[in-house]
């Protein structure tokens, strides 16, 4: 194998395949990057076995060939080149040499055999969604996914999309975030899909508003962005029924800025406890008061907001950092909250939301201390 190319292609492409190298694995050949050149392109590869990265990378080709290097290696020397042409070239004995008009880099390359086989896409069902439309359902939803490994279908958002439009939702039994667009949908997919968040999180760096194709097979879901390819594995278990938890009559409403509500929780909660990270939202026709205290460390704070309230006056007790990850998630300047009561889930929303896009954030209470 031997080809040419530029070192700054080189270098972007191996920055993206390692978002898909894992920095410990038992397998060393995950640590590697296997290059495919051939007289149609050339492809650079990486996988972790939850996600595969193929990213096309220009080329001059002089020999076809398969080989795996060492991703960090050839990282590291791109990195510190200057802007160059280089040249790759790996024997029949595997090893390999990297050629620029300053120098001469040898490195062993491994048997492109050894690296794992990128699933097969068989009969895959295909939809094609705005970037900018995608990012947005990413950003929204992602941040609400669970980290337990023990409740694998919250590890993932669910995606349902059909001819009526798309609906996202992801929960880690503290948040659940309701992400529906009625101006975007496909009879192609007629079935629940849960999508990692490894691989979500991946696209959300990389789109734009170009369209991206959507493939999915049975058990494998793939995203065409550009020239790039990212195949992850599907979640394969229920989701939970996440419309009986979100309450339908709350009665009481907090209309407050955006800004103002998180700059003031971000403060109070600086004095919470460090366990529990506990504020209380005191709400009246007079407003709102934040307050926390920590009695192991005799500190507390309050601060109090302007905000327009309509209900009977409740106080109720939040995880200050999930509060602060709900509002700031929010679109618009305005934050609307509604409530039931102390034990009751709330409902964050934005009032300027557009008439095709639905974005509900639910946030369960914690119970005050005495």
């Amino acid at each position: 194998m031997k080809f040419s190319t530029s070192k700054t292609e080189l270098q972007k492409a191996l920055q993206k395949l390692s978002k898909a190298t894992p920095t410990r694995s038992t397998l060393p050949i995950l640590g590697c990057v296997l290059i495919d050149a051939s007289d149609k392109k050339t492809i650079l590869k990486t996988t972790d076995l939850e996600i595969t990265i193929e990213v096309e990378v220009p080329s001059s080709l002089e020999e076809a060939g398969r080989a795996a290097l060492p991703l960090k290696t050839l990282l590291d020397i791109t990195s510190e080149l200057p802007e160059v042409r280089l040249t790759l070239a790996v024997d029949e004995k595997n090893k390999a040499v990297l050629t620029t008009d300053v120098g001469e880099y040898d490195l062993m390359a491994k048997p492109a055999e050894e690296f794992p086989k990128t699933p097969e896409q068989k009969d895959p069902t295909a939809i094609t969604i705005p970037g900018d439309t995608l990012k947005d359902v990413i950003n929204k939803t992602s941040f609400a996914v669970s980290r337990d490994e023990l409740k694998p279908a919250l590890t993932g958002v669910l995606l349902q999309v059909s001819d009526s439009g798309t609906v996202a939702v992801s929960t880690d039994g503290h948040r659940l975030v309701k992400y529906s667009r009625s101006d975007f949908g496909s009879t192609g997919f007629n079935r629940d899909v849960i999508i990692p968040k490894k691989f979500l999180n991946y696209l959300s760096l990389h789109l734009t508003n170009e369209e991206v194709s959507l493939l999915l097979a049975e058990d494998h879901l793939a995203a065409k962005v550009g020239r790039d390819v990212v195949v992850t594995r599907i979640i394969d278990e229920s989701f939970p029924n996440y419309e009986s938890v979100i309450p339908k009559e709350n009665n009481k409403r907090l209309v407050v800025e955006k800004e103002v509500l998180l700059g003031a929780v971000k403060r109070v909660s600086i004095f919470s406890n460090k366990s529990t990270h506990q504020v209380a939202l005191s709400l009246s026709k007079d407003g709102c008061k934040i307050t926390t205290e920590d009695p192991e460390k005799s500190s507390k704070a309050q601060e109090k907001i302007v905000a327009s309230y309509e209900g009977d006056p409740i106080i109720i007790g939040y995880n200050a950092d999930y509060l602060k990850d709900i509002v700031s998630h929010v679109g618009g300047k305005e934050v609307a909250v509604d409530l039931s009561s102390p034990v009751s889930a709330a409902l964050f929303s934005s009032t300027e939301a557009k008439e095709e896009v639905e974005c509900i954030m639910l946030l369960m209470p914690i119970r005050l201390n005495d």
